[in-house]
């Protein structure tokens, strides 16, 4: 095999091993920070496992209404997810978990744009994890202590919700703020802007 075949070959392995690791995130780091009892045990609590249920609603108007944003939704992030049903399936988790936390659904994928793109194995130079690029200490801190969940659709969104409710209610709702902690940049403006901008996007009415 001559020296020019041979280095083909290892140019196309490498890029058949970059094409199939998890593409790195360009998200900061979450700050593990001392809880206090009572707040370890309600985040616990918050992140206990349940099935998001189907999205009920009590007119057929909010029906309508919810059924008008979902396919808004689908076409504007075809481009990242090609299947449908995997956007549907992404979308209605989004906004159920982001509900379920009191967030607004547009900010929430806002914050999943900035931070990995929607990719659900994104992993940060830190090691935050998944669509919202959760820290794995939080698997140790209010869960199972399995950091591999982290990468389950339902799991990382859940978690992640639950995480910037926290820090509102820590920051008394000022979002700026609580952007910041969540990304491990607590008073720097180029990440809560950068969420801002991206959740203009999303501003879709049911969102």
């Amino acid at each position: 095999m001559t020296l020019t075949r041979r280095a083909s070959l290892l140019a196309a392995a490498g890029a058949c091993v970059g094409a199939l690791a998890p593409r790195a995130a360009h998200a900061g780091a979450q700050v593990e920070e001392p809880l206090a009892d009572a707040v370890r045990t309600a985040l616990s609590a918050a992140i206990a496992d349940e099935a998001p249920p189907r999205p009920r609603f009590d007119t057929i108007e909010q029906r309508l209404a919810h059924l008008e944003w979902l396919g808004a939704a689908s076409d504007r992030l075809r481009r990242r997810k090609a299947d449908h049903y995997m956007r549907v399936e992404f979308l209605e988790a989004v906004w159920y978990e982001s509900r379920r936390a009191r967030l607004g659904t547009a900010l929430v994928l806002g914050l999943i744009q900035v931070e990995s793109g929607f990719r659900k194995y994104a992993i940060s130079s830190a090691g935050a994890r998944g669509y919202m690029q959760v820290m794995p200490f939080w698997a140790r801190l209010i869960g199972d202590g399995d950091a591999r969940r982290l990468f389950h659709l339902q799991t990382n969104l859940r978690f992640g919700c639950v995480i910037l409710r926290h820090y509102l209610d820590a920051e008394r709702g000022d979002e700026f703020m609580a952007l910041g902690r969540y990304n491990g940049s607590r008073g720097r403006a180029e990440y809560p802007n950068a969420v801002f901008a991206a959740r203009r996007a999303w501003n879709i009415r049911d969102a």
